[in-house]
C-alpha cells in the first residue's frame, strides 16, 4: 500500500485565532476530535504547550498508539510527527487562513505509511473509510467547536 495521505479543509464561522487556539489546545483535543480517545503530555516547551505527547486514537480497525512532536506556527498552523508508534511513520497538520468576515479556512492533513499489517486491513473501500473518518472529522470537530464557543 505505501502512503496512505488524506486532508480535509472546512469553512468555520469563527476567527482564524479562535480556531487556531482550540486546535493548539493538544489536551483538549479529545472532547472534539472524534477519532482522538487519549493525550498524555511527555514533555512541554517552553511555552508551556505540548512539545512531545502519546496518543491513542481509534482508527475504526483498530486503535493506534503514538508518540507525537508538536511544532507551532501561530496563527497559521500546527504540525506533528511519530517519533514512535505502531505506524511506520506519521505526520499531520493544522493550516488556517483568513477566509474574511471573522470566518477561517481550516485543512487538517495526515500522511502515513501504516506498515504491512495495517495496510492489509486498509484495502478497497476500507481506506477510503478510514481516511474520510480521520480528517474530516477532525476538520469538522473543530469546525463545531469553534462555532459553539466563538
Amino acid at each position: 500500500m505505501g502512503t496512505l495521505e488524506a486532508s480535509f479543509r472546512v469553512e468555520i464561522a469563527a476567527p482564524l485565532d479562535r480556531c487556531y487556539e482550540i486546535a493548539a489546545d493538544i489536551e483538549g483535543a479529545p472532547k472534539w476530535q472524534g477519532t482522538l480517545e487519549s493525550v498524555e503530555v511527555v514533555k512541554r516547551d517552553r511555552e508551556g504547550r505540548p512539545l512531545v505527547v502519546n496518543t491513542i486514537s481509534d482508527a475504526s480497525i483498530k486503535k493506534v498508539s503514538s508518540r507525537l512532536r508538536f511544532s507551532y506556527q501561530p496563527p497559521g498552523g500546527i504540525a506533528w510527527e511519530q517519533e514512535e508508534g505502531e505506524v511506520k511513520w506519521l505526520t499531520g497538520s493544522w493550516a488556517f487562513e483568513d477566509a474574511g468576515e471573522g470566518r477561517t479556512r481550516a485543512t487538517y492533513a495526515l500522511r502515513s505509511d501504516p506498515g504491512r499489517i495495517l495496510s492489509m486491513l486498509l484495502r478497497g473501500p476500507v481506506e477510503g473509510k478510514v481516511k474520510e473518518l480521520l480528517t474530516k472529522g477532525a476538520a469538522e470537530g473543530l469546525k463545531r467547536e469553534a462555532e459553539a464557543t466563538g
